[in-house]
């Protein structure tokens, strides 16, 4: 069995994360907004909750990093111990300086074996949707969390680390700005929220701007599993409560309004709404959504080409088969303890891309274990896995 101390070679971690402090909005928006930019205020009876403009943001209970935070890894103790919303003592240790900040993260690299890691939010991806009432607000919140971003971890430091701005479709023309700032800066990739893009499709040729600007630079778009307002559309429709914290959903909402949906969805409207023929050069990367769906997507996809070939083609009919598409132009970020193998042979080596979610307790302990869920690989296949794929979506 081959164990990640035995690799020979540096890995490429494609899914870590870092820990938002308090002041990650606030200090670095526009002066005139930061009175009411995503913030902590006082709760009435105790605590403190997160804000946004004049009123709480409603979120899954996700906020800025405090003193102690969840031992990488810990997902199971964590579950076991979900009284009240709150982890164990034993699962949770004090915040530290590697969650925080580049250097001590670099030297953790080192002694992970990670020679580079792609570093995604941890609350992040949860705000976007609540935030869509103020458009401008909320770009002025992103533009700052990008630029603390940029100074803090850097969207392409010492390519070893790629931390990736965060862009919203919300506003076309805004969203155009902030990727032209992020490639002016150095940006290799940038995270987008999976699901609808408020009222269209994120492929809808409305967005040809956008996605020209990606192709031209052959860049990396990473939908990373988060908030994509599917809790609070359904939920009600199906007799669920919208919204509820994590450990109270159903497994119902489980199984139908987190995680596979949302990137289901948004990728197979860039398939079937024709993105990749307009734009060749653009790389997707689903991370941190499982791949258990990417089966039933390719299969479904290419029988209801067939099913809609009367009907509308936004962006331009779509040759060949749909599933051919996503193997050409599609990368997959699996979770650690999921059929990888068979992910493998579904869409070949060259296509997927480890990603250990470090240091989130539903992640690896140790980024290098994830070498142990396709030890049954070849030597070749395994390299690509852990190393080599990553490196060529992000060169371009």
């Amino acid at each position: 069995m081959h164990r990640g101390s035995d690799l020979s070679y540096p890995l490429f971690d494609f899914d870590n994360h870092y820990y938002e402090p308090p002041n990650c909005f606030v200090d670095w928006v526009e002066p005139r907004y930061r009175d009411r930019a995503v913030r902590l205020e006082p709760r009435q009876g105790g605590g403190q909750e997160l804000f946004f403009g004049d009123a709480p943001l409603l979120n899954d209970g996700t906020s800025f990093v405090g003193e102690r935070c969840v031992k990488p890894g810990e997902l199971r103790e964590l579950l076991r111990s979900q009284q009240g919303g709150l982890p164990s003592d034993a699962a949770t240790e004090p915040t530290r300086p590697e969650y925080l900040e580049r250097a001590s993260r670099l030297e953790l690299m080192d002694r992970q074996g990670l020679e580079s890691a792609c570093l995604f939010p941890s609350m992040g991806v949860m705000l976007e949707y609540w935030m869509k009432h103020d458009v401008e607000l909320l770009y002025a919140c992103f533009d700052g969390f990008n630029r603390w971003l940029d100074e803090v971890w850097g969207f392409a430091h010492q390519d070893r680390i790629y931390a990736a701005p965060v862009i919203s479709l919300l506003d076309r023309d805004r969203a155009v700005a902030q990727l032209d700032s992020a490639l002016e800066r150095g940006a290799r990739v940038i995270a987008m929220a999976p699901g609808p893009a408020y009222g269209r499709s994120p492929a809808d040729p409305y967005y040809d701007a956008f996605w020209a600007r990606a192709n031209e630079a052959r860049l990396a778009i990473v939908y990373h599993i988060g908030e994509s307002g599917y809790l609070d559309r359904y939920s009600t429709d199906w007799g669920e409560a919208p919204n509820p914290r994590s450990y109270e959903r159903s497994a119902f909402q489980w199984t139908s309004f987190f995680g596979d949906r949302p990137v289901m969805d948004t990728i197979s409207a860039l398939i079937l709404h024709n993105l990749f023929g307009r734009y060749p050069d653009v790389k997707v990367l689903s991370v941190e959504n499982g791949s258990i769906w990417v089966s039933y997507l390719l299969k479904v996809m290419d029988k209801m080409k067939g099913m809609g070939r009367e009907g509308p083609w936004p962006g331009g009919y779509v040759k060949g088969k749909p599933s051919d598409v996503f193997k050409e132009h599609v990368w997959v970020a699996p979770y650690h303890e999921e059929d990888i193998s068979g992910l493998i042979d579904l869409i070949g080596a060259e296509h997927v891309v480890f990603g250990s979610d470090f240091p989130h307790a539903e992640g690896l302990a140790n980024p290098a274990d994830f070498v142990e869920s396709i030890h049954d690989r070849t030597d070749e296949e395994i390299r690509l896995v852990m190393r080599e794929n990553a490196l060529r979506v992000i060169s371009g």
